[in-house]
C-alpha cells in the first residue's frame, strides 16, 4: 500500500519528489523504443539504462528508449512493481563524501513474461528495434566450463532447438524474433551482452548461432553474417535491494518498490560495431575502443577475481559484507598479495590506468562502507565465477612459470566454503546452481584434496599439474587442521 506520507516515482509526481533529487528533464511521453534489454536487474538500471538516461538529460537519443523483458516467472514481479511507478527507478549513489539521489526514465515498457515467450519475440521483431542487450549472470550463456564452447546438450537448449516457435530461453527467443525479421524483410539487430564475461560479445554470437544452427541453419548463417555482437566491459559495484534498501529510500521521502543502490563509480567500454544504429553512449562517459579485450582482463581478473578472493574466506570467517572483508586485516591482506603477485603479472595496462594502480582503486572501492555488498551475493554461483574469473590467472602464472600459491589457497577456501559450514558452526546455504554436486565433493576433500580438483567441468586438467595441485591439497589440509586465517597467515609470511 502506498504511504501517504511518501513521494512514488511516477511522472505524474516527478514535480513533487523531495528537494535535491535528480530527475528527468526530457518529456518522457517523447521517448519512442530503440532497445530491449532482458534482465532488468539492479545492475542494468544503475548501470546501462543510467548512461542513456544522461544522454537524455542531454536532449538526445530520445529514440532509444528501454523496453524491459524477462523469461523466468519471477521477471513478472519485477515488471509489475516497476510498471506501477511507470518504469521508474530511484538510484542512490553510496559515497563515503555523501549520498546522491537521482530518478532514471530512459525504461519505458516492460515485455509481458510468458512462458512461450511470444510477447518478448513479437517486440524484438519490431522495425523499432535495433539492439538487443542482456544482463543474465555469467553462467547463463550455455557454456561448457572447459572447452568454452556451446553446451548443446543442456535441457533448454534441447527443447529451443525442438521448439524453435516456443523457446524458453532468452537466446532461443532472440533467434525467433530475428526468424521473423528476415522473413519479414527487416533486418537484423545488434545483441549486446552486458555480462562480466571475457569476449562476451563473442560468446553470445556463439550461443545464438549455435542455438540457431540447430534447427535452422540457414538462419544461422544469416544471423552471422547480418548481426553484430559486440564485446563491452560494464563495471559499477551494486548491491541487491533488501529491507534496508528499502527503509533507505523511504528515509528520504520515496515510496520505490524497486529502488537501487550504488557505488560512485562506473565503467562501460565497448566495440563500435553496431549493425542497426547505436546511441552516443561516449557523450555520456562510456568509452568506445578497439581493445575492449585488455579492459576486460584487467576487470575480470582484478575485480571480479578479486571478489572471489574476499568472499569465500569472508564467508568462512562469518564476515557478512565486502567492505566487512576489506576491514579484516588477513582477508584484505589476502587479497592485496594474491593480486600483485599472481593476477597483476597477467594483465595489461590500459589508457590512464596500470594493474597496479587499478589493485589499489578496486581495494577502495571494496572497501567502502556504505555498499552493503553482502559476501554471500558475491560468493554466489562459484562454480560460474571461479571457471571465469580465477582459473585464468592460475593458468596464466602456471605457463609463464610464476607462483600460484596464492590461488591455490584461494580455491581451497571455496572447496572448504562448499561443504556448508562456516568455522562458527552455522550453515551456508545452498549458494550455486550445483551446490549438491560441490558439496559432496568438498566432503570427500576433506580428507583426500584430490576429490575436489577432480571436478574435470570446473578444472580440466589442473588436478593433474603439480604445481598447483601439491599447493592446493597443502592449503586445504592446512585449513581443515587449523583454520582459514591460520592458513591465510602462511601464506602471507611467505
Amino acid at each position: 500500500m502506498q504511504n501517504p506520507d511518501l513521494t512514488p516515482p511516477r511522472d505524474a509526481t516527478l514535480a513533487d519528489l523531495p528537494d535535491g533529487v535528480l530527475r528527468p528533464r526530457y518529456d518522457r511521453s517523447a521517448v519512442t523504443a530503440g532497445i530491449v534489454h532482458i534482465g532488468v536487474g539492479n545492475f542494468h538500471r544503475a548501470h546501462q539504462a543510467w548512461y542513456l538516461h544522461r544522454l537524455m538529460q542531454q536532449g538526445d537519443a530520445l529514440d532509444w528508449g528501454i523496453v524491459g523483458a524477462g523469461v523466468r516467472a519471477y521477471d513478472e514481479d519485477q515488471r509489475k512493481k516497476l510498471a506501477a511507478q511507470d518504469y521508474l527507478t530511484t538510484l542512490i549513489e553510496l559515497d563515503p563524501a555523501g549520498t546522491a539521489v537521482e530518478v532514471v526514465g530512459s525504461m519505458i515498457d516492460y515485455v509481458p513474461v510468458a512462458a512461450d515467450n511470444a510477447p518478448l519475440i513479437d517486440r524484438m521483431a519490431q522495425p523499432d528495434i535495433r539492439i538487443v542487450a542482456l544482463t543474465v549472470t555469467e553462467g547463463g550463456y550455455y557454456i561448457d566450463p572447459v572447452t568454452k564452447g556451446f553446451d548443446a546438450g543442456h535441457d533448454d537448449i534441447r527443447h529451443d532447438a525442438a521448439n524453435p516457435a516456443t523457446p524458453r530461453t532468452a537466446f532461443g527467443a532472440m533467434v525467433a524474433a530475428l526468424r521473423l525479421r528476415r522473413d519479414r524483410g527487416i533486418g537484423p539487430f545488434t545483441g549486446l551482452s552486458c555480462d562480466n564475461l571475457q569476449g562476451n560479445g563473442a560468446i553470445l554470437r556463439q550461443t545464438v548461432v549455435s542455438l540457431a544452427r540447430l534447427s535452422d541453419p540457414d538462419l544461422a548463417d544469416w544471423i552471422e553474417t547480418q548481426c553484430s555482437f559486440p564485446n563491452s566491459m560494464v563495471d559499477c559495484i551494486v548491491p541487491a535491494t533488501g529491507p534496508k534498501e528499502l527503509e533507505l529510500v523511504r528515509s528520504l521521502g520515496i515510496d520505490d518498490a524497486a529502488p537501487v543502490t550504488h557505488e560512485n563509480f562506473r565503467q562501460w567500454v565497448i566495440e563500435d560495431d553496431f549493425c542497426a544504429g547505436r546511441p552516443d553512449w561516449d557523450r555520456a562517459g562510456a568509452t568506445f575502443s578497439d581493445h575492449v579485450h585488455d579492459y576486460e582482463t584487467m576487470k575480470i581478473r582484478i575485480l571480479n577475481g578479486g571478489h572471489q578472493v574476499i568472499a569465500g574466506a569472508g564467508e568462512v570467517l562469518s564476515v557478512d559484507s565486502i567492505a566487512g572483508c576489506m576491514a579484516h586485516p588477513r582477508i584484505s591482506a589476502l587479497f592485496d598479495k594474491v593480486a600483485r603477485d599472481e593476477i597483476v603479472p597477467h594483465v595489461k595496462p590500459v589508457p590512464g590506468m596500470t594493474p597496479e594502480s587499478y589493485v589499489a582503486l578496486i581495494a577502495q572501492r571494496f572497501g567502502n562502507p556504505r555498499i552493503v555488498d553482502t559476501t554471500r551475493r558475491v560468493a554466489f554461483d562459484g562454480s560460474s565465477r571461479h571457471t571465469g574469473f580465477v582459473i585464468p590467472s592460475i593458468r596464466d602464472g602456471l605457463a609463464s612459470g610464476r607462483p600460484v600459491r596464492g590461488l591455490a589457497l584461494v580455491e581451497a577456501i571455496w572447496a572448504r566454503m562448499c561443504d556448508g559450514t562456516r568455522e562458527d558452526g552455522t550453515e551456508i546455504v545452498p549458494n550455486d546452481p550445483f551446490w549438491g554436486d560441490l558439496q559432496s565433493a568438498a566432503r570427500l576433500a576433506r580428507s583426500d584434496p584430490a576429490a575436489w580438483l577432480a571436478r574435470g567441468h570446473l578444472y580440466g586438467d589442473l588436478g593433474g599439474v603439480a604445481d598447483f595441485a601439491d599447493a592446493f591439497d597443502h592449503w586445504l589440509r592446512m585449513i581443515w587442521d587449523q583454520g582459514v586465517e591460520a592458513a591465510i597467515a602462511a601464506y602471507l609470511e611467505g
